[in-house]
């Protein structure tokens, strides 16, 4: 920008391209997505002189600023200004004396076309000539820059009152009085519950690659054949634009198949851009080079170290395995919050007691390469399997505490870490053994809340098979593959329990032996063979009793099942007593999963005794610890429910019932674990649907069955604790285009809550609440949040 003479030092001269002020560039392809972001920066703008945005690189920050300033610029009658700070030096490899800030400035100078002849600073040359300016200037890639970029911006800011800045960095410049927007990686489809064809192209990272496949090959489609394809290209490159604009560039010779499974590769893949990109944007792999240059030799240790991690992780992990002589433990709290303001690490905003960080794939994919090439990748993957083994040991030591919450909620955070510590056990030689630690350490509660079998079934197929050793560590695994197997009614549980007894049974070990007893008296109860059960149960119990460390977690499992097999028995004495001396071991301590579980079991001695109200009140008091405690107890959850329609339907309040039959299906089905697996419930369950079939009518009782199943698991524990009036008629029921989950999320649109805290609410990542919110929109003809929220109120008026 050129001045006017020196009696209007304070009136700029504007440069025009038509009618329009200044010099930012036109757009040359599509902009897709972002809709939200763009909304929050001219919020922003509106509020603060400064809105920086971070992200890592390729994220799309100097894409978002751009159309912000094409939109804004009309607001400013002195223009919107850009300047690539991109290629200018970082002052320690620059060849001029200049200070940095000066240098910046300098190019500021040239961009807005400031000539000055005196020997004043740049600095304050701009000083003067901005100080009654109104303009926009947009400072593009500041990251290797910060302190020259932030001593421009709070100089300028103060001299002009008209000015707005919007700077784009890997991390914020820390101006006082700067706003810093995060730019997050494009929502990707859930994977798990990919959307249709027809809604497909409403996800901003499949609408991306789509733009770009059709300018790449000209007759792309995006089709049933190569949807799942594009959504895994999609997820695989966490959403991140520069990525998938480089993937949609190989179509021309490679097939959206072809590119997904080479993305292995994925630097070797993604090498090319357009000419006019700048260098560190012609390869996915320069842009990351960008990156891991503009950090320290420290922080570029601890992002290699970090990649160890799968997924997400917390602090004391970070402490316990990547800690040095060369990375002292002291220095590693500053170093992360640097890795997070350099965009490298992403901290997860679950409100949960900790924080959780993880890595985009992108990030973790560069610094394993790092590791390999430093040799720590053995050395540091053997640390973090010995760190969580560490971290099973404590939880399986508090498990029957007040910490019992913690510890479930912490497990299933940690099981991607917990998966990736037991693989690296099983293929390295001779570390066999430290799979079946960590296998046999998790408590037993741990596999049947979180209905995972089939994943210990496989630690333990393949560590069994890989080990010849016969002792008691091997007999326990057998046995305990044997109960996961019953768990799915295969065919190897039997087997498995012979072979496990027998070598039990020949090491004279009284823990494993009972373990084997407990396991035949669980399979004779699912057979409705009580009073098998019930002997098998009490000779598990006597054989415990001889155990030299007999463990409280072993016991109680073996008690609060007694006391189901034998009140269904007939025995109530027997399972009463049972029951007192499950609640003396577990309220002392705080404990919740046993307690919770023995009031079910407790409840279904009062139903069959007649005492209905009694048995409401004790499966109630089941699901309300449950929730109390934070117990993420799904099996034991269904289980109540299911009790409950059979009290409901001796209550004769058939729509209930039913209601609750419908939701403990559901949740059972959801686990593998149909209520046909539990044949001392079969018959009852049988008749309570009979009863109320009878009391309904087959249509009414259908409709009302199906309600219950559309129910979450969430839902339906509001519905029993009577924190909702009541589930809707199901005559009245209207018809919603909405998945269960996709409702789930409408509903706390509705409550007002944010992308995040819909994401936290669900325990799901804020890109799949994105992409279920795009689904919605899309499903329901919508534009808006406003219009989702709305539509709610009507579809349920009674809040």
């Amino acid at each position: 920008m050129a001045m006017a003479g020196p009696r209007a030092t304070n009136q700029v001269v504007r440069r025009r391209t038509g009618s329009v002020i200044g010099n930012v560039p036109a757009e040359l392809s599509s902009f897709v997505g972002r809709q939200d972001e763009l909304t929050q920066v001219k919020r922003l703008l509106s509020t603060y002189r400064m809105v920086t945005l971070t992200g890592v690189g390729g994220v799309g920050k100097t894409r978002l600023a751009l159309r912000t300033a094409t939109e804004v610029r009309r607001a400013f009658p002195d223009g919107a200004w850009f300047i690539d700070l991109g290629g200018v030096l970082p002052p320690e490899l620059a060849t001029f004396e200049m200070p940095d800030a000066q240098a910046v400035a300098g190019l500021v100078c040239a961009t807005l076309g400031v000539r000055e002849q005196s020997a004043r600073a740049p600095v304050d040359a701009l000083r003067e000539r901005l100080a009654r300016a109104r303009l926009l200037l947009v400072l593009d890639n500041c990251e290797h820059l910060l302190s020259a970029c932030a001593m421009l911006a709070e100089a300028l800011l103060r001299a002009s009152p008209g000015l707005r800045i919007v700077a784009t960095s890997r991390e914020p410049l820390t101006v006082v009085g700067e706003a810093t927007l995060p730019v997050p990686p494009l929502p990707v489809p859930d994977r798990h519950e990919p959307p249709a064809l027809a809604d497909l192209t409403r996800c901003a990272s499949v609408a991306l690659f789509t733009a770009r496949a059709t300018a790449a090959l000209h007759d792309f489609q995006l089709t049933e054949d190569n949807r799942l394809a594009v959504v895994e290209i999609c997820q695989r490159l966490d959403g991140l634009p520069l990525a998938i604009e480089l993937a949609a560039a190989r179509l021309p010779v490679l097939t959206p198949h072809q590119i997904a499974d080479r993305l292995i590769d994925r630097f070797a893949l993604l090498t090319r851009s357009s000419r006019r990109s700048p260098d560190r944007q012609q390869t996915l792999r320069a842009c990351v080079d960008w990156s891991f240059d503009l950090c320290t030799k420290d922080e570029q240790r601890l992002w290699a170290r970090l990649s160890t991690f799968a997924d997400s992780f917390e602090f004391d992990a970070i402490e316990g395995i990547c800690a040095s002589d060369d990375l002292p433990v002291e220095e590693l709290l500053d170093l992360t919050n640097s890795l997070v303001d350099k965009s490298i690490l992403v901290r997860n905003h679950d409100h949960g007691r900790s924080a959780r960080y993880r890595m985009l794939q992108t990030m973790q994919v560069y610094g394993l390469e790092k590791l390999r090439e430093t040799g720590e990748d053995a050395f540091l993957a053997r640390r973090h399997r010995d760190w969580y083994e560490g971290l099973v040991a404590r939880a399986r030591a508090e498990w029957i505490s007040n910490r019992q919450a913690y510890w479930l909620t912490r497990l299933t955070r940690e099981y991607p870490n917990l998966r990736a510590a037991v693989d690296f056990s099983l293929r390295e030689p001779g570390e066999v053994d430290a799979a079946l630690r960590i296998a046999l350490s998790l408590p037993a509660m741990y596999w049947w809340a979180r209905g995972m079998f089939r994943e210990g079934r496989r630690w333990l197929k393949i560590a069994l098979g890989a080990t010849t050793e016969r002792g008691v560590r091997h007999t326990r695994a057998m046995l305990l593959a044997s109960r996961l197997a019953f768990a799915q009614r295969d065919g190897d549980a039997s087997r498995l329990l012979e072979d496990g007894e027998r070598l039990a049974r020949r090491l004279d070990a009284p823990d494993a032996i009972a373990q084997a007893m407990f396991i035949r008296g669980t399979a004779a109860m699912f057979r409705n063979e009580l009073a098998l059960a019930v002997e098998l149960f009490e000779a598990a119990l006597a054989t415990l009793d001889r155990a030299a460390e007999p463990e409280l977690d072993q016991r109680l499992h073996v008690m609060f099942t007694l006391v189901a097999a034998a009140g269904l028995a007939g025995d109530h004495a027997r399972a009463s007593a049972c029951y007192r001396e499950v609640l003396a071991i577990t309220e002392p301590n705080g404990e919740g999963i046993y307690r919770s579980n023995a009031m079910w079991a407790h409840g279904m001695v009062a139903w069959r005794q007649g005492d209905l109200d009694e048995a409401a009140a004790l499966q109630l008091a089941s699901l309300r610890l449950k929730c109390i405690h934070g117990l993420d107890d799904t099996l034991g959850g269904a289980l109540c429910l299911e009790v409950l329609g059979w009290i409901e339907a001796g209550q004769q309040r058939p729509d209930r019932a039913a209601t609750f039959l419908g939701a403990a299906d559901a949740a059972l089905e959801d686990l593998g674990t149909p209520i046909r697996t539990f044949g001392h419930l079969a018959e009852q369950h049988d008749e309570c649907e009979r009863q109320t079939r009878n009391a309904l009518g087959d249509r009414i009782f259908d409709e009302t069955l199906r309600h219950g199943r559309g129910l979450t698991y969430e839902e339906a524990l509001a519905y029993a604790l009577g924190e909702v009036r009541s589930a809707p008629p199901a005559t009245s029921a209207a018809p919603t285009p909405l998945t269960r989950r996709q409702q789930q999320v409408a509903m706390l649109v509705g409550r007002g809550l944010s992308n995040r805290e819909i994401a936290s609410a669900l325990v799901i990542s804020q890109r799949t609440a994105e992409s279920h919110l795009e689904s919605i929109l899309t499903r329901l003809g919508f534009s808006s949040r406003a219009q989702v929220a709305a539509w709610m109120a009507r579809q349920h008026p009674d809040g």
